[in-house]
This record gives C-alpha cells, sequence and structure tokens, in this order.
C-alpha cells in the first residue's frame, strides 16, 4: 500500500458518494489528493459531514469544461487518475439526457485530452458502470468481452466512454506510451454516505429517520449488493497492478460481489430492518409511469480474480450492517463529524479481509 505514500492523485467526482469515501481512504494512505467537481451534489454530503475538505486540495470546475480541465491536470501533475465524475442516476437521465451524454462521455473524453498532454509517467483509472452492457437479464453474469448496449440515456453514455476510451487506448496510448489506463465496471453500490435522489437506501434511511414511510418502485427487483469498500478496493487494486506492470493496460475489469450474495430489494429492506427501531415501507410497483429499470445484472469477475488477485470481501448481512450502523451514527450524532466512524469502518473492511484472507493479506 506504500504505492500512493507521497503520490499526488488526481480524483474527478471526489465530492459524491464514492469519491468521498476513495479520496477518505487515499489520503489515510499519505497520497496528496487533488479533487475536482462541479458542486456538492447532495444535501447531506459525506464530502461535508465527513471534513474531506481538510483532506484534500479542493478544485470546482465543470467536466465539460475542455480547457480548464487541461488547466488542472497540468497544474497537479499526477501521479494517479481516478475519473468518476458523472451524472450517476439512471431516471435523472431521462430528464436530463443531453447533460448525462454530455458530463459522461464528453468529460471524460476531456479527462482523456489533458491525461495525452502530460509529459510524464501517469497511471489512470476510469470507472464507468455495469450498465454499459447490452443486458438482456440473462441468469448469468457478463463478461468482459461481452457486447456493450444501453436501453437507456445513462447507460448510453457510458457506453460512449467506453468507445472513446477505447480509441484512446489504441490511438494515443500504445505500450510506448507514459500512460497506463484501465476500466473499471461497478454498480449497486450501497454503504454510509450515500443521499441520491431515487435510490433505495438514501430514501430508505430519509423516511425512517424521521418515522415516515418509504415509497419502494420496484421491491422483486435482484441486485447484486455489494458495499462502497468493494469497488473501491478493485479500483486501488487496479491502479496498483497497472503501476507494476502493463498487462492490464486497456483492460476492463468487472467488480461486483458473487452470485450468491444476490438478493431481491425486499429481502434488502428486511435486512436493513434488523438495524432500524421503526421501519415502514410501500409496494409502489403497481404505479404507473416507471421509466425502464433493468430487472437483474449480474457480472462475472473471474478476471479481477485471476488477474487482480480480488475478490469481494462481505458478505450480504455485512454489507447491510455497515450501512445502516453508519447511517444510525450519522442521524444520532449530527453535529459530529463521521470522519473517524468513515475510517473506522474502512479498517474493519481491511481487517475483515485479512481474516478471510483476501485482498491484501500484506496491508499495512
Amino acid at each position: 500500500m506504500k504505492t500512493f505514500n507521497n503520490k499526488t492523485i488526481l480524483i474527478t467526482g471526489h465530492t459524491g458518494f464514492k469519491g468521498s469515501w476513495l479520496s477518505i481512504w487515499l489520503a489515510s494512505l499519505g497520497a496528496k489528493v487533488v479533487g475536482l467537481s462541479n458542486n456538492i451534489p447532495t444535501d447531506p454530503s459525506n464530502y461535508i459531514i465527513s471534513n474531506v475538505d481538510n483532506l484534500i486540495e479542493d478544485h470546482r470546475l465543470d467536466i465539460r469544461d475542455k480547457q480548464e480541465v487541461e488547466k488542472l491536470i497540468q497544474k497537479c501533475q499526477p501521479d494517479f487518475v481516478f475519473h468518476m465524475a458523472a451524472q450517476a442516476l439512471v431516471r435523472t437521465s431521462y430528464e436530463s439526457p443531453l447533460e448525462t451524454i454530455e458530463i459522461n462521455s464528453l468529460g471524460s473524453v476531456n479527462i482523456l485530452e489533458g491525461i495525452r498532454a502530460l509529459k510524464k509517467p501517469v497511471i489512470v483509472v476510469m470507472i464507468t458502470s455495469d450498465k454499459v452492457y447490452d443486458n438482456v437479464e440473462w441468469i448469468w453474469g457478463y463478461r468482459e468481452t461481452d457486447r456493450l448496449g444501453g436501453k437507456d440515456p445513462y447507460s448510453a453514455s457510458k457506453g460512449m466512454a467506453e468507445l472513446a476510451i477505447r480509441t484512446y487506448v489504441e490511438s494515443f496510448f500504445n505500450d510506448n506510451s507514459n500512460v497506463r489506463i484501465g476500466v473499471a465496471r461497478a454498480g449497486n453500490v450501497i454503504g454510509g454516505g450515500d443521499w441520491a435522489s431515487n435510490r433505495i437506501v438514501p430514501d430508505c434511511m430519509r423516511a425512517w429517520s424521521t418515522s415516515k414511510e418509504v415509497d419502494i418502485r420496484n421491491p422483486h427487483a435482484t441486485r447484486p449488493w455489494q458495499h462502497v469498500l468493494e469497488p473501491l478496493s478493485g479500483y486501488i487494486a487496479l491502479a496498483i497492478d497497472l503501476k507494476l506492470s502493463n498487462k492490464s493496460h486497456g483492460e476492463a475489469f468487472n467488480f461486483g460481489p458473487s452470485s450468491q450474495k444476490d438478493f431481491k430489494v425486499s429481502e434488502l429492506i428486511d435486512e436493513m430492518s434488523k438495524y432500524w427501531d421503526k421501519v415502514s415501507w410501500n409496494d409502489m410497483s403497481s404505479s404507473e409511469n416507471h421509466v425502464h429499470e433493468a430487472g437483474l445484472l449480474k457480472l462475472n469477475c473471474d478476471k479481477s480474480l485471476n488477474d487482480l488477485h480480488w475478490q469481494s470481501t462481505l458478505n450480504f448481512e455485512e454489507t447491510v450492517r455497515m450501512t445502516v450502523q453508519w447511517y444510525k451514527t450519522f442521524y444520532q450524532n449530527q453535529q459530529s463529524s463521521m470522519y473517524d466512524y468513515t475510517i473506522a469502518q474502512i479498517n474493519e473492511y481491511v481487517k475483515i479481509a485479512k481474516l478471510k484472507n483476501l485482498l491484501w493479506a500484506n496491508y499495512d
């Protein structure tokens, strides 16, 4: 883990749910973290309540502004880049399809252009989504070589980004390039500090914290739930692998739980209720005006296990427990920083991984 000590790491989307967790984790490993984000996407925000702004160098700019993106990359001269800035909500993509495509596809191109102008070695992890696959809702997991597609604007925008990444790898970032780049695909992430709209866990936490009922659109949908630290550990593992050799350069990797961790939305809610005093929810699956949402989407993560020695660490019960306990701690102590508790959960995650002899047995 000394890979990141005293290294400059650019994280785009650092004010978001996953970005704030990654910023805290990498800063705790001794990295100089530089953040690029347009705004703070939610209120409350893990970025604010965990005091991430005290840990990093914060820059606010629109990722669609090519000139400003390139200027920041030239200024900070990053050793690593984790690109996760995005319009990340499927339902919002129906309301603002053009904005979604601009942010997710052209924003990714702006990052690639900025990196292309660097004259130093740099490791880049481009985070897209599990929704890049042409989802026909079969029962087995999609492999990295399966066809890309997208029935909604969000999925399509991420597929566009992947096409652009492939173009830059083949055209500019060849074996003699100073750039090594990998693509990470993950989805259905839960964990403390997510307050995005129209997501099951944040919706439940907001409602239950004020003793209200929550409306659930599709309680029978099945998802491979994973804690936020699972894909982040995969992104870090990919970055380390790219640093050590170029064998993963230009490759895509899935990061997700095993098929035994697929549970219905209703089962997730039932498990969450074990850690909350009073819960109530409504089944809204029969109501009208539903936009298209996948009923089933699985990832095959054999490539990540074989090439990166990565696999998911937490079981379903551990995932839900850590998630709900984070929110419960926040709502019980709203005037306190969540930084210490967030670091404690990162350390707990690593401890569990060690006990199970999984990722980073030599984590130091």
